[in-house]
């Protein structure tokens, strides 16, 4: 039976040291219990307690990260099999799988594409993670100069896939600076690719073809002091897909079975007939329960649309997406140019700043804090009052960077005109319009 928090503090040396990245030896506990935190974090913890927690404490999904110079991905350490349970932690990280048979000039360009893709989505920067970079060719040099080729025009983290322990070691010459994910052990060469992963410390795919064998494998893997592992369970299909990787996390987290308690990696473009068959697949793995899904096809709209979907999926349901309260100035506000309000809930701030902005009309928007709430819901839990509008007008400095006092609330919130007047004396208090589509009709009408 799992302990609980109170259960495992109770086992902990209670010296509140903070070396385990908590501030309290209790809080350490408490993500302990949730499968948040790994007990060897705690560098005083007995031995005793070690025997004790060692099976509570780990996290059913192990957490793995993938490091290249600039930037790492980790996946893992999930704790429940739908976020509306609780959250999960962790997105997918989605790599583009380049081949060491085309030409240095054509990786170059393709990783240049894909990892130089961004795009700005309610107020978070989405992009790719990582490039796989595939030993094709069974060339170890071919290999090692396709690797360089991907190293000097992205710092994102890398795969590194080849048949045998002798090209990985080749590739990874030329990976200084970096972790990546060696792929792939299997039952025929995982002695010396386990040995090379161990020596690297470099995380490891284990690839098998039923559960079974890779149970025993991983397991094998483990005693030859690799930690780090990533699950392969060698099915591509759609439906073989969600099957057997919904197994896998049942198992890891219904049952607590360690030898298959791994993130997963998948290929959706090995079965994909087109670029929209893939997006298909990856959409799919990255709901259940792909860690690292791997693409052989890229284009700006497909990504936008897993991305997208991958933010959608790993943000906390608990929680509104928000934005940091202030002044966010839209088109070179003047001092004479209008002051308008509204909350810090993303799609309502990016709703009103995206009309202010198309309008061409420029404007200062003054994000209130409305604890991530939209306009309607935060007045009426009282998140949005005059008292906080008021508050925010005086702690922002807004004052000293307009000519005017005149301040535009939602047209929703118009009964707060008359509070606002009596917080904000010297002030008027201008009622917009409801919908933010009509905000550009209004504000061409302004006259400060």
């Amino acid at each position: 039976m799992a302990l609980t928090g109170l259960q495992i503090y109770k086992l902990l040396p209670q010296t509140n040291c903070k070396e385990c990245g908590y501030p309290t030896c209790l809080a350490f506990a408490m993500k302990l219990a949730a499968k948040q935190a790994e007990l060897a974090d705690c560098p005083y913890v007995s031995e005793e307690a070690k025997a004790q927690l060692a099976a509570a404490a780990a996290p059913p999904v192990r957490l793995v990260t993938v490091e290249g110079p600039g930037h790492k991905i980790e996946v893992g350490n999930e704790t429940v099999l739908f976020r509306h349970e609780k959250t999960f932690f962790h997105q997918p990280g989605l790599f583009v799988r380049v081949k060491d048979t085309t030409p240095v000039a054509e990786i170059k360009a393709a990783v240049e594409a894909a990892m130089g893709y961004a795009v700005e989505y309610v107020g978070m920067s989405l992009h790719l993670d990582g490039v796989a970079v595939e030993a094709a060719s069974g060339d170890a040099a071919t290999f090692k100069a396709a690797v360089a080729a991907v190293l000097e025009v992205t710092d994102r983290a890398l795969i590194l896939m080849a048949a045998d322990a002798a090209l990985l070691e080749t590739g990874l010459s030329a990976t200084n600076g970096t972790r990546p994910l060696l792929y792939a052990a299997t039952a025929e060469n995982w002695e010396p690719v386990a040995a090379l992963a161990k020596a690297k410390n470099s995380p490891l795919v284990v690839r098998a073809d039923s559960l079974d064998e890779m149970a025993e494998l991983t397991e094998k893997i483990k005693g030859a002091g690799v930690q780090d592992m990533v699950l392969d369970p060698a099915v591509r299909g759609l439906a073989d897909t969600l099957v057997t990787l919904t197994q896998l996390r049942r198992l890891a987290l219904k049952k607590n079975f360690r030898p298959l308690g791994f993130p997963l990696i998948t290929f959706p473009g090995e079965v994909a007939e087109d670029l929209l068959d893939e997006a298909a697949f990856a959409s799919q793995h990255i709901a259940k329960y792909g860690g690292f899904i791997v693409l052989d096809r890229f284009t700006p709209a497909s990504a936008y649309a897993l991305l997208a979907l991958r933010a959608n999926i790993y943000t906390n349901p608990q929680e509104p997406i928000k934005v940091q309260p202030g002044i966010y100035e839209i088109n070179d506000p003047k001092p004479a140019s209008p002051l308008m309000v509204t909350t810090n809930f993303s799609i309502t701030y990016f709703s009103v700043a995206n009309e202010v902005d198309g309008s061409g009309v420029p404007g200062w928007l003054l994000v209130a804090d409305a604890e991530g709430m939209s306009v309607l819901t935060a007045w009426a839990a009282g998140k949005f009052d005059a008292e906080r509008i008021a508050k925010a007008v005086k702690s922002t400095g807004i004052e000293d960077k307009i000519s005017h006092k005149k301040l535009v609330i939602p047209g929703h919130v118009s009964v707060l005109l008359g509070e606002l007047e009596e917080e904000l004396p010297g002030w008027e208090i201008l009622v917009g319009p409801r919908e933010a589509v009509d905000l550009a009709g209004f504000l061409k009408l302004w006259n400060a």
